[in-house]
């Protein structure tokens, strides 16, 4: 047994060996190591419209999705979009009304999406929902957050807004834990906020919505003040719908037999290609698309963040990317290709200590 002196300069000696010992720091990001030094808001992220609205069978008109919650994610969807309404005393997503389309209860949707964060302890997930009825973020939205067990999950900012080069790595908020960033569209910033659930419109502006035209003319659609617009990140409505009744207002339903061609890579950079000028020369955060399991969505996000080297599409754009922490991809117009440069990161080690 050693000596008490001799234990006194163990403990010494361990105490300054995990203070020089750096914590185990994410190193694989949204399945890829190059996210990791990218701050959120200098990632394109995928996202299901009315993520709830899913259903294979055909002659549901009103679905958006053919595939559910857990598929989605499963594909590479990090951002699930979703409309609430109360259906009697509890808070359902539903699609304009539940007696439209009722996808259940908000509580059994997070629970999925919780199943889905601990089996995937490496993915930043980001919820954006919408609050038409102008609900209590803290008296209706927050205990159901809670009670599915990811309110402790959420990303809190220091301050808000945050402007689009100030959000942290997303290999800082894995190793914080903070992996899900919570938006709501409404009532965010009212009189009865909850820390965690953040204003949309005051940090991202949105393209138009509901859009018939396959051209996908962009413009600024919502957003609020008091940053500048090119200091919000931005997310582009991609998705097509079909007036099947075109007298007075129109009845418009989701188009799934165009969904390959919409979903297509030529598709969406055409989109891109109009929003970047709007959007402080950079890609869309978010690119929002009914039926995510048809076409190449994802696969557009690759070319968009920089991790497939050159794709042929319908059209170009500049894209320079900006965050204090790393650097985006450089984008340049090359005729009607994309040319995709080096991802250029900056990190660094952080000592902590967990010692017995």
């Amino acid at each position: 047994m050693l000596p008490q002196h001799l234990w006194a300069l163990v403990s010494v000696a361990s105490t300054a060996f995990c203070a020089a010992t750096p914590t185990p720091r994410a190193t694989i990001c949204n399945g890829h190591a190059e996210y990791c030094s990218r701050s959120y808001s200098n990632i394109t992220y995928i996202g299901a419209h009315d993520s709830f609205a899913f259903s294979s069978d055909p002659l549901a008109l009103a679905r958006d999705q053919e595939v559910n919650i857990t598929a989605q994610l499963e594909l590479g969807v990090r951002l699930l979009q979703a409309q609430a309404h109360m259906n009697g005393d509890v808070l359902h997503f539903c699609h304009t009304s539940c007696d439209l389309f009722d996808g259940g209860s908000v509580l059994n949707y997070l629970k999925h999406v919780k199943t889905f964060l601990d089996s995937h302890p490496n993915e930043v997930l980001t919820l954006l929902f919408t609050n038409p009825e102008g609900l209590s973020p803290a008296a209706v939205w927050k205990p159901i957050f809670d009670a599915a067990g990811i309110s402790n999950l959420t990303y809190v900012p220091p301050s808000l807004p945050v402007k689009q080069s100030d959000w942290p790595t997303l290999g800082s908020m894995l190793d914080a834990g903070t992996r899900v960033v919570v938006f709501l569209d409404s009532e965010a910033d009212g009189p009865d906020p909850a820390p965690f659930i953040l204003p949309e419109f005051s940090m991202i502006w949105e393209t138009p919505f509901s859009v018939t035209n396959d051209s996908f003319p962009c413009s600024v659609d919502r957003i609020h003040g008091p940053l500048a617009t090119e200091d919000h990140m931005y997310l582009i409505n991609h998705s097509l719908n079909k007036n099947i009744i075109p007298i007075g207002a129109g009845v418009i339903i989701p188009d799934p037999l165009d969904a390959p061609e919409t979903n297509s890579v030529a598709s969406i950079l055409a989109h891109v290609d109009g929003c970047v000028p709007l959007g402080g020369d950079r890609a869309p955060a978010f690119v929002l698309l009914d039926f995510v399991n048809v076409g190449a969505g994802i696969q557009t996000a690759e070319i968009l963040n920089g991790l497939i080297p050159g794709a042929s599409g319908s059209a170009s754009a500049t894209a320079k990317g900006a965050s204090q922490t790393s650097k985006a991809p450089s984008r340049q117009r090359r005729g009607w290709q994309w040319v995709v440069g080096p991802v250029s990161m900056m990190g660094g080690d952080e000592f902590r200590c967990m010692c017995m």
